[in-house]
């Protein structure tokens, strides 16, 4: 298989997601995301890429979760797409920043009602005694915005900015195809990499 290695590799990303979500059963958007706490340890979990562009990638969260308070302290994230049905990978790593309110906005407001009114119900990272404890708290928001509850300010995107994106494709005999894209004086580099 022949890669451009002069093309944009948002560009790239944009066609490896296109026949990814033709050839994978669930969620080609899923991609682990990685950030470090405070003591210095990785925290990986997966989320759904929601929206990407020249600047990067976008993802949706609760604002006081785990992951958002470790990038409040430390901005710079990691995230990898795994296509198994396509045996490729796609890694980045760069600064996290918060999305605009509009990007937020445009989000949420796309989502059905029970995910809007689970974001207010969810005290994302938080203990739960129970799952009732849970359910309650959705139905009281159910009936405190009936159908048209607002984005809490709790909730919103982050955006990660890529400064290196690394692409890799399986190979016969481990003999795997991979490149990486690098941000120099932003303009991006490339170069392919021993498998």
């Amino acid at each position: 298989m022949k890669f451009d290695l002069n093309k944009n590799p948002i560009d790239l990303f944009a066609s490896w997601l296109d026949e990814a979500k033709i050839t994978e059963p669930n969620d080609p958007d899923a991609m682990s995301f990685a950030t470090v706490s405070s003591d210095g340890y990785p925290s990986v979990r997966m989320v759904l890429l929601r929206k990407f562009d020249k600047k990067g990638f976008i993802f949706f969260t609760n604002y006081n979760s785990r992951k958002s308070n470790e990038i409040n302290a430390n901005s710079k994230g990691a995230l990898c797409f795994h296509w198994k049905s396509l045996r490729r990978q796609v890694r980045a790593v760069g600064n996290v920043e918060k999305a605009t309110d509009q990007e937020s906005d445009d989000y949420y407001f796309s989502r059905p009602l029970g995910s809007r009114i689970g974001a207010w119900a969810s005290k994302q990272s938080k203990l739960l005694d129970s799952r009732e404890t849970l359910l309650k708290r959705v139905k009281e928001y159910e009936n405190q915005f009936e159908d048209k509850p607002p984005r809490p300010e709790f909730w919103g995107g982050f955006r990660l900015i890529p400064k290196e994106i690394e692409f890799w494709s399986d190979g016969k005999f481990r003999l795997h195809d991979r490149f990486r894209f690098v941000q120099v004086k932003n303009e991006w580099k490339s170069n392919r990499l021993y498998p």
